[in-house]
This record gives structure tokens, sequence and C-alpha cells, in this order.
């Protein structure tokens, strides 16, 4: 059973703070792909998706929503920007490719789960082969030393012969290179041009038992896994469940000019319509029909407006939200609230040299204080204003950090961060009396 908007506007909360109408508009239409997958074929394939465009300044949130949203459930995500692209007739990546980025994605997420289903089998095969490797290397390196191959396998099993070096055949992966020509194959690899020509050689390599296992294992894997079906299965999910977040939208907005490196400014707009109206893209691991793919669009709009966009790319995103400027109070939750909270991060980090770093409330409050000052100051960079003042505001505690001594607490309090910004605080309480 799929998520409710109102799960997945929950499980969102979990790591993005505000943002509420954003948050409401992804969970609707990836509720409404769930609706669609429930529907006769013929009525599904009347139904396509409702693109999204996303307004709001940098660091509020943008990105991250469209992200979450994929991982949620486990969708082929790829993350693009606007600004890589020019028109057909320059020199640059053509917007095709961000189709094929997505596919090479979702093969990487077939190809994982399938490995994943084959690795007791695989690990079989692998732990009897190393057992053999390891066997010969002992005969070769102790030869006093008899031990029967029922005693080498229990040593291996306890993982008592993990950092010993051992020489095994491991296969050369062959090079590739992309295709520039427009073509849309994208990347192409050498083997599989002159396969039957060059098959791909083994070289003998040494290394740990440790890393042997790894390689033998992705090249057990690889035997046991149906590429095939991998491919139709990646393709599939591209075309249904793939989401392309295209940001930096607005950059390609707006008059251009009649010469300078504006020129193509309109050009890439009308090269990217077809790509979200539905177009087949040719790929090296098959067609993919775009039709069914979420375009979630991204930008700023500071100078341009969404309704400089070309009419009909303008219809191909309907829903239309504005992020809001995070305030002081979205600031004290982004640094408390969420799983992945920076003042966890920071204090996940610094345990690794036995420091406990505890932050105090109202020590919060004043670090929401200058980052909202800062931003109104000076360019409004969002929830990224955070990092630069935990990074100033640590650098001494990370600086003489060495993990020799026993674990001791480091308290931040709101006159330690006074201390560390006292000019920038000085600065804002200045600015209540001068225009």
């Amino acid at each position: 059973m799929s998520l409710t908007p109102k799960e997945i506007v929950t499980e969102l909360d979990k790591y993005i703070i505000g943002q509420n109408e954003a948050k409401k508009a992804v969970a609707i239409a990836l509720r409404n792909r769930y609706r669609r997958s429930q529907l006769p074929k013929e009525i599904r394939d009347e139904i396509t998706p409702k693109n999204i465009i996303m307004k709001g300044p940098t660091g509020v949130g943008k990105t991250e929503i469209a992200r979450r949203l994929a991982k949620l459930v486990k969708a082929p995500f790829v993350k693009i920007e606007a600004t890589k692209y020019t028109e057909v007739g320059y020199v640059g990546r053509d917007v095709e490719s961000m189709v094929r980025d997505l596919v090479s994605v979702s093969i990487r997420m077939v190809k994982d789960e399938k490995m994943h289903e084959v690795e007791q089998k695989a690990k079989k095969v692998v732990d009897e082969r190393l057992v053999k490797i390891i066997a010969e290397t002992l005969v070769k390196t102790n030869p006093q030393e008899n031990l029967t191959i029922a005693e080498i396998e229990e040593n291996y099993n306890q993982g008592k012969y993990e950092n010993l070096t051992i020489e095994i055949e491991v296969r050369e992966k062959s090079a590739s290179f992309d295709m520039m020509n427009g073509m849309g194959m994208g990347e192409i690899s050498i083997g599989a041009v002159f396969g039957d020509i060059f098959p791909n050689k083994k070289k003998k390599k040494k290394m740990t038992v440790l890393h042997a296992r790894e390689n033998l294992m992705e090249e057990e894997s690889e035997k046991l896994i149906d590429n095939d079906n991998v491919n139709s299965e990646a393709i599939r999910r591209a075309e249904e469940e793939g989401i392309i977040f295209i940001d930096e939208m607005d950059k390609v907005v707006g008059k251009s000019s009649q010469s300078g490196p504006d020129v193509s400014r309109e050009g890439v707009q009308r090269d990217i319509l077809p790509i979200v109206e539905g177009s087949t893209v040719a790929t090296k691991y098959g067609n993919v029909k775009t039709d069914f793919i979420l375009f979630i669009a991204a930008g700023a709009f500071h100078v341009s407006k969404i309704e400089d966009m070309i009419p009909e790319l303008q219809g191909r995103f309907p829903i239309r939200v504005d992020l809001d400027n995070l305030t002081k109070q979205d600031f004290v939750k982004i640094l408390s609230t969420p799983k992945n909270a920076i003042t966890l991060q920071y204090a996940s980090l610094l345990k690794v040299d036995n420091i406990d770093l505890k932050f105090t409330d109202d020590a919060l409050d004043e670090i929401a204080t200058i980052a909202e000052q800062q931003n109104e100051s000076s360019e409004n960079i969002g929830a990224r204003r955070l990092h630069t003042i935990m990074e100033k505001l640590l650098e001494d505690v990370s600086f003489n950090a060495s993990g020799e001594y026993p674990l001791s607490e480091v308290v931040i309090d709101r006159p330690y961060v006074i201390k560390v910004f006292g000019e920038t605080v000085k600065q804002r309480d200045l600015k209540k009396y001068i225009l």
C-alpha cells in the first residue's frame, strides 16, 4: 500500500522544516502516481503526471524536498541544473542526457536489489573459492604449518585471515567514453563494441582477503543476475516512477540578447519542452518514454519570473508553489528538530575525538538570530547560512580536539556564541539606532 499524502508530509517533516505548501503539492503528486497505477491500462495511459515548479531563494529546501520524496518511495531520481544545457547547435550537453542519467540511476538501483537477492548464493561460491586460495597461499608462505582444509575453513569463518595477502584473478573493466555527437547513446563501453574480438581479460592482483571477497562477490553476483531483466525493469521504473529535478530554471528564463552568452536561453527552454511534454529518448539500454516521468523545476526567480518562461513550457508545469523565506523560529527548529539536525551531525563528528558536544536552548536561539540577521543584511542563502555559522562557532573546539583524552563535555551556550560572533552582534545592535 502506498503512503497517503498526510503520511508523506509527516515523513518529510522529519527532515525538512516548514514549506508546508510545497510538501503538500509533492505529496499529492506522489499519491496520484499510486492512484494511476491502480487503474485499467486504457485509462492509465491517458493520465500524465502534473509537473511542479517551485519558486524560492536558495537554501530553503527545494532540492531537499524532491530528494527526500524520491528516497521515501525508492524512485529513480536525478538532479540537474538547467544551466548545464545549451540549445542544439552549441557545444555542451544536450537535454536528452538528463533522461539517460535517470536510466543509469535506475539501472544501478535495480542491479543493487538483484545482487542483494543472490548474495547468499554468491557468498557460498566465493567462500569456497577463497578457502582454496588461502590454502594454496599458506602452503607457499608457511609450508611447515600443516592445516587441513576443514581447519582453514574454520579459521576463515572466524575472520582470522581477513588481513592475509593473497593473489586472485580479477576481471578488467572496459574503459568507456561519452558519445557527444548527438546520437543519443550516452556512455559507450569499449567492451560492448569490441567484446567478441577482445573478451574481458583477467589480471592477477595481490590484495587482502577482505578486499578479495568484495571483488569476487561482485563478479559472482554479476554471473547470477540476468542483465536483460535488469535493463527492462530499470527502464520501466524510470518511465513510471522516475523523478527529474531541474534546478536553476530561472537562469534560462528571460529575454535573450542578440549576442553574448544569453543567446541560447530560450533555445534551452524549447529543447526541454519535448522532454517534459513526452517523447522517446534513445539510451544504450533501450528507448525510454518520458510521458510519465515526474518533472519538478525550481529556481529563485529574483530577476526573471515564472511568467517569463515560454508559454508552452509554462503549461507543462501546472502546479506552482512559492517557498517561504526562513525565519528565526525556522532556524531554531532546523538546529534541533530534524533527524539529521546540523547540531547532531557536529556532535557525532566530535564524539570521535572524545568530545561530548551539547548546545543550550539559548545558544540555539542566538545562532538562529545571527543566521536570520546575516541573511537579511547580506545574500539570503537560507539554511546554508547555518553551516557557515557552525563552522566558525566550533572552529577552536574542532582544532583542539585530539582524541587523546577521556570523554569531556563541551557546552555551547549564549555567552560562548556572543564571544565568537562579538563583532556581528555589535553590528546587529548598532543597526537598531542607525538607518
